[in-house]
């Protein structure tokens, strides 16, 4: 049903009239006063005034009265929404500027309850999600005591019992030994969580953040179970690596079976001719088969680096004999310390791989900068550079996209790298290209 429209009567008009009829009122009166008295104009003026001033009083009290009365109900109401209450409302029957604002302000109240009803739905399934997920969380104030504990932190850490208010020094003196080295490590890390059996020992990876919350620091420690996935990952890395090694003990052995069998058919007819010519494809294919495993056997066997200085003009200068590269940089003169043969190794199989990504030769270049605390050893070429999903892949030990590829080129030189302190870090190139760099500490 439409609602009824009343007659807009501004304030201002109000006061007007209320004004108007006073001053005509006190008029009245002293004329009045002043036909009873003649010749007293003055005291027929204050008798008339006198006469007219409750009236007056009167008719402005009723006009302030409900004006007053709202201006305290909407500080009331602002005062209530200040403390989160929403609920009130405002009636102002008058169709004037009181009543235009006290919409405004009814309409503004119910903008607040539907973001409010809004911000405590999306809350409760915010929390419901926080308590409900698999990773626990541990919420820490300034004072490393905990704020906040999910049902995942307190069943693991815990037993299941409230973990707020409890000082993180008085919760790792009671639980597992690995996580309190892992927290005392600094950073992300991993560690194991069991009973002390290998094979019942559930693997955690802890990551931290600082945040600030109302002013004050906090830490939140997210522990993530990788046990499953760490599994999975493993079978897999194991068939691939199964896959690989059947593939190229087929592509070896298929041949020389062959092989061998018209050796023997060729001795048995007693023409020898093509002897040399078989006997040197099996040689080829053994040999080819006796470097594949070596290179796996290297791999798995890698030994801790004997680091000692080494100056990187000479160092240069023989990888550039066993691979063709051009130095963009002159060399740092100060010497690296690492293990000369293993980042030999490292860097060769980086240069093997920039020429073969279909980049001119002249294109592959190798760069070493000296930077505060390290070295950085960067083999660009001018290739065909990485896919996203290449790239997320590239360092996984047997992963490779070439036909005839190992997937251990990349793999070793970040294990070489790593056994150093270092890290590597693969970036495609502005023009086409891959880069790959080597973080070396200095």
């Amino acid at each position: 049903m439409p609602s009824r429209r009343t007659l807009r009567i501004p304030l201002l008009a109000r006061l007007s009239v209320i004004v108007l009829c006073t001053v005509a009122a006190t008029a009245a009166a002293v004329l009045v006063a002043d036909t009873w008295m003649p010749g007293h104009r003055v005291l027929a003026a204050l008798i008339g005034s006198a006469i007219v001033a409750p009236f007056a009083l009167a008719a402005a009290r009723a006009f302030l009265a409900p004006l007053l009365g709202m201006l305290r109900a909407l500080g009331g109401t602002v005062i209530s929404y200040r403390d989160g209450d929403y609920s009130f409302g405002l009636h102002w029957s008058r169709n004037d500027e009181i009543g235009e604002l006290v919409a405004a302000h009814n309409a503004l109240a119910e903008v607040l309850r539907d973001q409010r009803l809004g911000l405590v739905q999306r809350e409760l399934l915010l929390d419901t999600m926080v308590q409900h997920t698999p990773v626990a969380m541990l919420l820490l104030d300034a004072s490393r005591r905990i704020v906040f504990a999910n049902v995942a932190a307190r069943q693991l850490l815990n037993e299941g019992r409230r973990l707020e208010g409890t000082a993180l020094e008085d919760l790792l003196a009671i639980t597992f030994g690995s996580l309190r080295e892992a927290i005392e490590r600094g950073g992300d890390g991993l560690f194991t969580a069991g009973t002390g059996a290998a094979d019942e020992d559930e693997i955690y990876h802890l990551a931290r953040r600082e945040f600030t919350l109302n002013a004050r620091r906090h830490e939140l420690f997210l522990l993530r179970q990788l046990t499953r996935e760490l599994r999975r990952q493993e079978v897999q890395t194991w068939k691939k690596v199964i896959r690989v090694i059947s593939h190229e003990l087929n592509n070896s052995l298929a041949p020389v079976i062959s092989l061998t069998a018209s050796a023997a058919e060729l001795l048995r007819r007693g023409s020898t001719q093509r002897l040399p010519e078989i006997l040197a494809t099996v040689e080829e294919r053994s040999r080819h088969l006796e470097r594949f495993i070596d290179g796996y056997a290297r791999f798995a066997k890698l030994p801790a680096p004997r680091k000692e200085a080494v100056a990187w003009a000479p160092f240069l200068a023989t990888l550039q004999m066993q691979v063709p590269f051009r130095i963009v940089s002159p060399a740092p003169a100060r010497p690296g310390v690492f293990d000369g043969a293993q980042m030999e190794q490292a860097i060769i199989n980086l240069l093997k791989n920039a020429h073969e990504s279909g980049s001119a030769p002249e294109e592959v270049a190798l760069r070493v900068t000296r930077e505060a605390a390290h070295f950085a050893i960067e083999v660009a070429d001018r290739g065909s550079g990485m896919t996203e999903a290449v790239m997320s892949n590239a360092l996984v030990p047997f992963y490779s996209t070439k036909r005839t590829g190992t997937g251990l080129g990349l793999a070793l030189a970040r294990e070489i790298i790593e056994a150093h302190g270092g890290r590597i870090a693969l970036s495609n190139r502005d023009g086409g290209g891959l880069a790959v760099t080597l973080v070396l500490p200095a």
